[in-house]
């Protein structure tokens, strides 16, 4: 089954690799795709599932701003980071997570190699190595990427995860190339 010209392999990806548009106002580096990102996957010929941004989802692409309050993009990213972490937040996430992991889990079952996924750094909810958290970057993850650790785990599937960010794109192309395998 399958044995047409698919690749076979696959690499999940946070929203905002393939969409800067749906970033927190302020922070987007780009004005659509992280083009370099984006390039490397492409050629390295794996297929792209994005993933849905949970902040989008749950706050709304202007995130609940109070456009009357004093704002910096790090007071937004703890109010969000915040939000993100009480409850309905977290079910959110959860909900996103347990479907990816679901994929995931298909991907695998019919013979595919689920590379793992591209998170981004300092981000409160898909951070994978650092997220935000009490006002500034921390080591850890973010509410998405804890919860879609744990549905895999539950299913038994495994998805290594790598954290990018794209203010720093020659660092970004080096690990999407070490994820999808492909070539700088």
């Amino acid at each position: 089954m399958f044995e047409d010209r698919r690749s076979k392999r696959v690499v999940f990806v946070a929203h905002c690799v393939l969409n800067q548009n749906a970033k927190i106002d302020g922070c987007a580096q780009y004005p659509g795709a992280m083009w370099e990102v984006l390039q490397v996957l492409v050629a390295s010929g794996c297929g792209i599932a994005q993933l849905p941004c949970p902040e989008l989802i749950h706050l709304g692409l202007d995130r609940q701003v109070d456009r009357q309050a004093s704002r910096t993009i790090e007071s937004e990213d703890t109010r969000v980071g915040q939000a993100m972490e009480a409850s309905a937040g977290v079910l959110c996430c959860r909900r996103i997570a347990e479907e990816a992991a679901h994929q995931v889990e298909e991907y695998l079952r019919n013979g595919f190699v689920v590379l793992g996924m591209l998170g981004i750094n300092g981000s409160p909810t898909c951070g994978v190595e650092t997220t935000w958290s009490a006002g500034g970057e921390t080591a850890g993850r973010g509410v998405l990427i804890r919860e879609l650790d744990e549905a895999c785990k539950r299913r038994g599937v495994s998805l290594g995860a790598r954290g990018i960010k794209a203010g720093e794109p020659a660092e970004a192309t080096r690990v999407a190339t070490e994820v999808s395998g492909g070539a700088a």
